[in-house]
């Protein structure tokens, strides 16, 4: 068993901090809202911490699960931040969706001070967080991810390493861009059902057995069909996200047009009232348009 420390107590973060307590690691967490890990503590045990080098302090593993570029760099950075406080070889486990720029430099920094640094960022919604089944795509030395790999499954059902570091985020991107597309496509042959005055629940019965089935459809049909979007990960932070993929899509040359539709239409989501909407909430705005 670890010593791990955990950043981050969000809808993700908090039961996958869980998750490692129930594994039986000594864990302390921190999170920017005291409250939270208060009430962490009083379900799982542990400690909890005041600032994240105070709960980096003597962790072997410290993982991190927090908003975007610059809420890692403010945990990790500087005189409170996680690696001021860790020991040398101590692991730190980036499960944030960030850029593959911070990713690396982040990587460098903890280098620089004796630690390593594992960029891995997950996949599987609040669900997977829940159920301890989540896929992990890493990215940084292979001696650093094979000592992070058996903590992290205690959340994780899918782990690998995909190679140096930032190839982690870069296979988040590609995750992220899979299912915009998937997602607009279902919400347009729901709309088109609706439409066409076919019973949603009887068509996807038959399709999902097909060459149309997928993840979304499985899970997403039917609250998108009751017009229920109150889970499950916001359009938010899809955008957030998705403007990673373009960023870095900019800078590899690589052609994203149906991506860039995909977030100009959680765009008009987000104007819609929608921005803490699930992600399928996009055909919301199908159904807005006549």
């Amino acid at each position: 068993m670890a010593k791990c420390a955990f950043l981050g107590l969000g809808v993700m973060g908090y039961p996958m901090a869980g998750h490692l307590a129930a594994k039986g690691h000594e864990v302390v967490v921190y999170n920017r809202t005291a409250a939270k890990a208060v009430a962490w503590v009083a379900e799982h045990g542990g400690a909890m911490a005041e600032t994240p080098r105070a709960a980096a302090a003597g962790a072997e593993f410290v993982m991190a699960c927090v908003g975007n570029d610059e809420d890692l760099r403010s945990i990790c950075l500087g005189d409170a931040g996680a690696f001021a406080g860790m020991a040398k070889g101590a692991v730190f486990v980036d499960h944030t969706t960030v850029s593959a720029q911070v990713t690396r430099a982040l990587h460098a920094l903890a280098a620089q001070a004796g630690a390593q640094f594992v960029d891995a960022p997950v996949s599987g919604g609040q669900a997977g967080a829940e159920n301890g089944v989540l896929s992990i795509m890493c990215g940084g030395e292979a001696s650093a991810y094979g000592a992070a790999e058996p903590v992290m499954a205690a959340y994780g059902r899918t782990i690998r390493r995909l190679g140096e570091s930032g190839a982690g985020q870069l296979a988040k991107m590609v995750n992220q861009i899979c299912i915009a597309g998937l997602v607009q496509g279902l919400s347009e042959g729901l709309h088109f059902a609706e439409k066409a005055g076919l019973d949603i629940r009887e068509v996807v019965e038959v399709i999902s057995q097909g060459a149309a089935g997928s993840w979304q459809m499985a899970n997403r049909a039917e609250t998108m069909a009751d017009d229920r979007f109150d889970f499950g990960f916001a359009v938010d932070w899809m955008r957030k996200d998705l403007g990673i993929c373009l960023a870095a899509a900019d800078e590899t040359g690589a052609s994203l047009p149906v991506t860039a539709l995909v977030d100009q239409f959680y765009k008009d989501v987000q104007a819609m009232g929608g921005g803490r909407w699930d992600t399928s909430s996009l055909i919301k705005r199908l159904r807005a348009l006549g």
